[in-house]
């Protein structure tokens, strides 16, 4: 496709889709625009895009598609803002935002002009950041929603999904309070949870400073997206928070019938309860990209002796494959320490294992 595609927002979500539309569509002009003019100039130097644009209004003025991957509050400003433009006939608006329902409702004021905005969300992420850290391959067989309004025309959709082909996405379109539903559930929830467990922890070292070491493993891991930028989830509360509300009290009624089953001390019904959760969890799919960004980690027994965790990343080095993170669990003299090297994708993670195999006789496991 031929055409100007204005990307506002030049961190990993925003740079990934500029990639992804350079690859696809050669022939289109790739302009982009960050409010930190040095990350702008930094995509333009590294790729990502082909121009950047001082301002909005210069970079969306010719644009034939206009990509929105800021915070849900910026984004409902920057549409805001568009709407007192002069645009393309014809252009395409759509966002990158984790929450869609207030944010449709804020897009009436393009709609009301005739301007087609068609929400989305791609549900890919990355335990990088910035636009250093987009790659093209970020969204390949994850979901990628869409909220299209009720208004909207069939042929801009067609349009957007054929400029964004290039992701490999799978596309589904839901309407904006389903969408707000189901990520409240799989996604913004267990963000809540995940730092309700951090709190906890805080707070039991006042009686232990153990707590701190001992969480320095699975509990560590478990509770790994409450280390996700404290600003982005603010908003997404604020944006999401009858659904999470909702949420909340079924939380509260759930944590009740724990409480009641220990004070039974019923434990065939604790034994019930966690088997139910087993396989029901056990029961998801495995290959699947899902709201939160997956951790493709890989457990190696690497014995204390020096030199022995260069070896590994040596072997992993000759064979190409990048890691995102590597780290050890536990280490004595004498003793097999866990080491934890985390990767981008399966692909990297299956190869690792064979690499690691093939030259040493140290025992892995997927993680």
């Amino acid at each position: 496709m031929r055409g100007r595609v204005f990307v506002i927002g030049l961190g990993l979500i925003g740079g990934s889709l500029a990639l992804c539309i350079k690859e696809k569509h050669k022939d289109a002009a790739i302009i982009g625009y960050d409010i930190n003019a040095e990350q702008a100039r930094l995509a333009k130097m590294i790729g990502v895009i082909d121009e950047t644009a001082d301002s909005i209004e210069e970079g969306a003025s010719e644009a034939d598609l206009i990509i929105i991957s800021t915070p849900v509050t910026v984004a409902e400003q920057i549409l805001e803002a568009l709407s007192r433009m002069a645009l393309k006939k014809g252009v395409i608006i759509t966002d990158t935002g984790s929450t869609k329902t207030t944010i449709i409702r804020k897009a009436s004021c393009l709609t009301s002009r005739g301007i087609h905005f068609i929400g989305g969300h791609p549900m890919a992420g990355s335990h990088k950041s910035g636009v250093t850290a987009a790659k093209s391959i970020l969204f390949e067989n994850a979901f990628y929603l869409f909220t299209p309004d009720k208004n909207s025309s069939e042929a801009a959709f067609e349009r957007l999904m054929a400029w964004l082909e290039g992701t490999k996405a799978k596309f589904l379109s839901v309407s904006p309070e389903e969408h707000d539903y189901l990520t409240g559930v799989i996604s913004h929830f267990p963000h809540i949870i995940a730092a309700s467990l951090v709190h906890q922890a805080a707070a039991a070292e006042e009686d232990s400073n153990l707590v701190s070491r001992l969480a320095a493993g699975g509990f560590r891991d478990i509770t790994r997206i409450a280390s996700s930028s404290p600003e982005m989830w603010r908003d997404i509360l604020l944006h999401n928070k009858e659904v999470l509300m909702d949420l909340l009290k079924n939380w509260q009624f759930e944590m009740q019938r724990v409480l009641e089953i220990l004070e039974t001390g019923d434990g065939e019904e604790i034994y019930h309860y966690f088997e139910k959760a087993k396989n029901y969890r056990d029961g998801l799919p495995s290959k699947e990209k899902g709201a939160i960004p997956a951790f493709y980690d890989l457990f190696v027994d690497v014995p204390d002796y020096p030199g022995s965790i260069s070896e590994i990343t040596g072997y992993l080095a000759r064979e190409k494959i990048n890691i995102t993170n590597i780290r050890i669990l536990e280490t004595r003299e004498d003793v097999y320490g866990v080491l934890v090297i985390s990767f981008q994708n399966e692909e990297d993670r299956a190869r690792a294992e064979e690499c690691i195999n093939h030259y040493t006789k140290f025992e892995t496991q997927i993680g």
